[in-house]
């Protein structure tokens, strides 16, 4: 694909995830950063429809908000009649759809299965490879299936004696299908764990609970089925990487590239590159470890639609790589477009 070509492209983000804020923050960046490259770009916000210039100037000047906003799972307007949807005149002669969704229906293959009814080249990964990596179940089982690492990890609902003879304490507790760990707990102990579930399943309705391993939190970035640099989050203020340290000012400190020997390195980039096949994700990704007091590396998860600020973490992972964001943008649009010229 010729990167050279001017593009007529969709970016649809928003939604009513409750990563919904991040998604507005990540539509924000890749609109400029495509439309500086001479494309053709459209904001359609999937919960009201296509922005005008004032509208998308409104929306993108918004910050990420302290808090997840409610999660009500869906997609809005695009989820209410699709047909309607993408009959707007916004959607006509469309060279591509730029996926910056996150979370919910954005990224657990529902918005991919409307796309591909649609017959609408897109970025990312697919039906299949969406709703695996978000399943944290399935996705630690096919993990595990790999030979890739994973705390170990029961489904709720369970009992505290049961945690504590499987797991140990502490565990970490949180949404199966939700992303930015929204809903999230750490529990140290059994007087702890009923009301951690409680609040997880308010966010889901599976609950997965899973060892906790304490230790280095470090994270891949995969493009095109090939390892980016390897980085660190450091931790200022708990020891999980939340919803408020990933958003919100001096929550985490971002070590790019990680300060780790380059045996380790090529270590986690090849569990990186196993994880992304083994979930059959294609395009772009980001998945995150912990590495224990031992050295051992153990994968929390893959991110199918990571965050595309220019300062979130796969766009860093692919800085160090030496690919700009807007190269990086150019990058997953011809690789999406690449693969649907191939599928004709």
């Amino acid at each position: 694909m010729n990167s050279e070509r001017k593009l007529n492209i969709a970016v649809l983000f928003g939604g009513a995830s409750s990563e919904r804020d991040v998604s507005v923050a990540s539509a924000a960046q890749v609109v400029k950063a495509l439309r500086s490259l001479g494309h053709k770009v459209c904001s359609i916000d999937t919960a009201t429809g296509p922005l005008t210039s004032e509208q998308e100037d409104k929306l993108f000047s918004a910050g990420v908000s302290a808090t997840a906003p409610h999660s009500q799972g869906g997609l809005g307007k695009l989820a209410e009649d699709p047909a309607a949807f993408f009959a707007a005149p916004a959607m006509d002669g469309l060279d591509l759809v730029f996926v910056a969704l996150h979370g919910g229906a954005g990224e657990d293959g529902r918005l991919q299965a409307l796309l591909e009814l649609r017959g609408l080249p897109y970025t990312a990964s697919g039906v299949i490879g969406s709703a695996c990596a978000m399943d944290k179940d399935i996705a630690k089982r096919l993990m595990r299936q790999a030979g890739v690492p994973t705390p170990e990890w029961l489904m709720a609902p369970v009992d505290a004696r049961t945690v504590e003879l499987m797991l140990g304490w502490p565990v970490v507790v949180k949404a199966s299908k939700q992303g930015s760990t929204v809903g999230l707990s750490v529990v140290r102990s059994p007087t702890e764990l009923p009301k951690a579930i409680e609040l997880a399943f308010q966010h889901d309705d599976e609950v997965l609970v899973e060892q906790f391993i304490p230790g280095r939190e470090l994270t891949v970035g995969i493009l095109d089925g090939k390892p980016l640099a390897v980085g660190e989050i450091v931790l200022t203020r708990s020891e999980i990487f939340d919803y408020e340290a990933k958003y919100q000012p001096g929550g985490a400190i971002e070590v790019f590239p990680a300060e780790i020997d380059e045996a380790e390195t090529s270590k986690i980039q090849q569990l990186g590159a196993t994880v992304a096949q083994a979930l059959k994700l294609r395009d772009y990704c980001r998945v995150d470890f912990r590495r224990d007091a031992n050295g051992g590396l153990w994968c929390l998860e893959a991110n199918t639609l990571p965050g595309m600020t220019a300062m979130s973490l796969l766009p860093q992972s692919a800085a160090v790589s030496g690919i700009s964001f807007p190269e990086l943008c150019q990058r997953i649009c011809d690789i999406a477009l690449n693969r649907a010229t191939q599928i004709k």
